[in-house]
């Protein structure tokens, strides 16, 4: 049997009766880390081969190692390209298929090596005293754009003197004993990162190697810093090879403005121009037609609002002319690729808590799913000869790299989990719809533990997303992992209400202004359901979630005495203070239309720190001194309130984690914590 770690191993006695003749075990944490963990599927431009990462953690040391992988779209078993110690990611292929620039830390620090897929040593292709990232190749495979971070002070010197600068800027801050930090504008920081006055610039230098050339100098971005406004690779070379166009956050008010702009600039330096001046909300991600005539590009049409639905448009190759593809959809625009033959595009898009492949004409019609919907599509890569590739994973698999036929049907093909996965007993969610009091339906899915017996009463706990304007699709988690929270004994709940993406942009937008309002009604809609099961125990009810979802359990503590325990991750208190403390300041003046100052109402009425008074259920909480986005604050504030209350309450606080808990070890330790806390609170298992 696999090894259980404490606080999991209590369920042992519950499933070895219902397992026994099937030999399948419920997921365990030592499982979880055992998984392999795969991303970035690229396919060959030849259609033979599908490259990916697979990430593995080390418990002991606290880290993972990254490698690069080789999977053959027909027979053939994967073969692993790269070994290394430390992280090999973002493997693009050169345009005859040869070879794989990637970017890794092998050497210390990270910078883009080359390997030819034939076999031998990947060799250094940069180095750069900023680092080199994100390499993507020109159409002919003569040139190469990267991403490096720099000080912009020095960026329009010759590029010697200007890495040699940056180097020595960087040798005298590591050095000097004073570690003040001194700011004069926003961004400061950014998510869980210090800024420290670097730009992220583009750079092109001949795939040979040489010197590279800065193509975006100056205090400006050359890519989103924010991964809301981020596809993948936001930026790509004209099929000509001329010219480099990438998507650009906003040249002002680039703290509260959403006015990201795809910009165009020659790969011999010069001045760049901008190709979406019109629209002042987003435009990111451009990808040229085949033939070089048309752009087509993500857009949104609401300026400073992130949650906007993203339109894919088709405009000449300038931006000139812009027309939507997707009007017919009621969906966002993810990743997407164009066709050979450049008269369709193919996408991803959130659909009632799934995320299919969509395929669009150029010349009008109703956008179609094209691949059966199965979970969750990630990493659509295409080849030269239409070929699809891409990452599909669901609530009971991990993702794994398949290659798509021309039907749509996906076939695994990087099959880095199957042993593991035939020994697990993961039970498939079940969709409900719940009826809210307004009338608007709100999907939930239903997670059964492993040894379910109808018969019997089960607690619950009910899991709650974040965001707001996100969604519990059909897809595997790393951090929040519904299979592992069933497997403690519980039956899991995971609803999508108001605000919760995939169930059209109306839905979406009924969040915005009212977080503890409908969103609140539609949650307690779902509770009210599952109290009706017979198989739920109304005594055992626990409630948890992170981001948005632990600001809705600081909102139940004030609310509801339904739930004998809360347990609430880096989620919101105090708006006030959220809002002079975050890092991207557009996200709450959209959400309260203003700054606190011009609309004090908005931010006061659903702040959960004005219920105080309420608050008597216990309550874990986790908050990190690295999470610049909701930050550690908030966390204090609650934990500060409840003891002074009486309330029982604990803190865990990770000073070296951001808004996520990531690093294995420590995320090891999140979960004992976590799954202790539930047991202690709410007994597992039927009765």
């Amino acid at each position: 049997m696999l090894k259980l770690i404490q606080p999991v191993s209590f369920f042992l006695g519950l499933c070895m009766v219902t397992t026994t003749a099937t030999a399948k075990e419920p997921l365990t944490l030592d499982a979880m880390f055992r998984l392999a963990r795969v991303s970035d599927a690229q396919i060959s431009p030849d259609s033979k081969w599908v490259a990916f990462v697979v990430t593995t953690a080390n418990l002991e040391k606290n880290s993972t190692q990254s490698r690069l992988w080789l999977a053959p779209t027909g027979e053939g078993e994967p073969r692993q390209l790269t070994s290394t110690e430390k992280h090999d990611r973002h493997p693009r292929w050169s345009p005859d298929s040869t070879q794989i620039v990637f970017e890794s830390d092998r050497g210390g620090d990270t910078q883009l090596w080359l390997i030819d897929v034939a076999g031998g040593e990947a060799r250094q292709l940069t180095h750069l005293s900023t680092e080199a990232s994100a390499g993507v190749w020109s159409p002919d495979g003569k040139q190469i754009a990267f991403v490096s971070a720099v000080y912009p002070e020095f960026s329009a010197l010759p590029f010697a003197e200007s890495d040699a600068a940056n180097k020595k800027r960087k040798e005298e801050i590591e050095k000097n004993p004073v570690k003040a930090r001194v700011f004069d504008k926003l961004f400061y920081r950014h998510w869980d990162s210090w800024v420290e006055g670097k730009r992220q610039h583009l750079f092109v230098l001949a795939a040979a190697g040489g010197e590279p050339r800065d193509l975006t100098p100056g205090d400006i971005d050359g890519v989103p810093t924010s991964s809301t406004f981020s596809a993948g690779d936001d930026f790509t070379f004209s099929p000509d090879g001329k010219h480099l166009l990438y998507t650009s956050p906003p040249r002002t008010d680039e703290a509260w403005s959403t006015n990201h702009d795809i910009w165009r600039v020659p790969v011999t330096g010069g001045e760049a121009e901008n190709l979406t001046a019109g629209n002042m909300a987003a435009d990111t991600y451009p990808r040229f037609s085949p033939d070089g005539k048309q752009l087509a590009f993500r857009r949104q049409a609401k300026p400073g609002y992130e949650a906007d639905q993203w339109e894919l448009v088709v405009a000449d190759a300038n931006g000139k002319n812009p027309r939507s593809l997707t009007d017919a959809l009621d969906r966002s625009v993810d990743a997407f690729v164009w066709a050979p033959d450049g008269k369709s595009l193919y996408f991803v898009a959130e659909d009632h808590a799934q995320a299919p492949i969509f395929r669009v004409t150029v010349d009008g019609g109703k956008p179609a799913q094209f691949a059966a919907t199965g979970g969750t599509f990630s990493s659509l890569t295409i080849s030269d000869r239409g070929q699809l590739a891409a990452l599909q994973a669901s609530m009971s698999a991990p993702a794994e790299a398949v290659a798509l036929d021309a039907s749509g049907k996906a076939r695994n093909v990087s099959r880095r989990n199957q042993e593991l996965l035939a020994g697990l007993n993961l039970p498939q969610p079940e969709s409900v719809t719940v009826k809210t009091p307004d009338g608007k339906p709100m999907q939930m899915w239903l997670l059964k533990p492993p040894g379910f017996d109808a018969k019997q009463k089960w607690p619950l706990v009910y899991l709650v997303h974040g965001g707001p304007q996100g969604a519990w699709d059909n897809n595997w988690s790393w951090r929040w992992n519904p299979q592992l929270w069933a497997a403690q004994g519980y039956m899991i709940a995971l609803p999508n209400p108001r605000g919760s993406t995939g169930f059209g942009q109306e839905f979406v937008d009924q969040i915005s202004g009212d977080w503890g309002g409908r969103c609140y009604d539609d949650l307690m809609a779902g509770v009210a359901y599952l109290e009706q099961q017979p198989y739920i125990d109304t005594a055992r009810l626990a409630a948890a979630g992170a981001s948005f979802g632990g600001y809705m359990m600081n909102w139940f503590a004030g609310h509801t005495d339904k739930f004998k325990t809360l347990i609430t991750h880096c989620g919101v208190y105090n708006f006030d203070s959220m809002y002079s403390t975050t890092d991207e300041l557009w996200f709450d003046e959209w959400e309260h239309g203003g700054p606190p100052w011009e609309t004090r109402e908005s931010y006061e009425k659903h702040s959960p720190h004005r219920f105080a008074k309420n608050f008597k259920t216990p309550m874990l909480i986790i908050h990190n001194d690295l999470d610049f986005r909701v930050p550690m604050s908030e966390g204090y504030q609650l934990f500060t309130t409840l003891q002074r209350l009486g309330v029982p309450s604990k803190l865990v606080n990770f000073p070296d984690e951001g808004h996520w808990v990531t690093k294995p070890a420590n995320s090891r330790y999140w979960h004992e914590e976590v799954f202790g806390w539930l047991k202690q609170h709410v007994a597992p298992g039927g009765k």
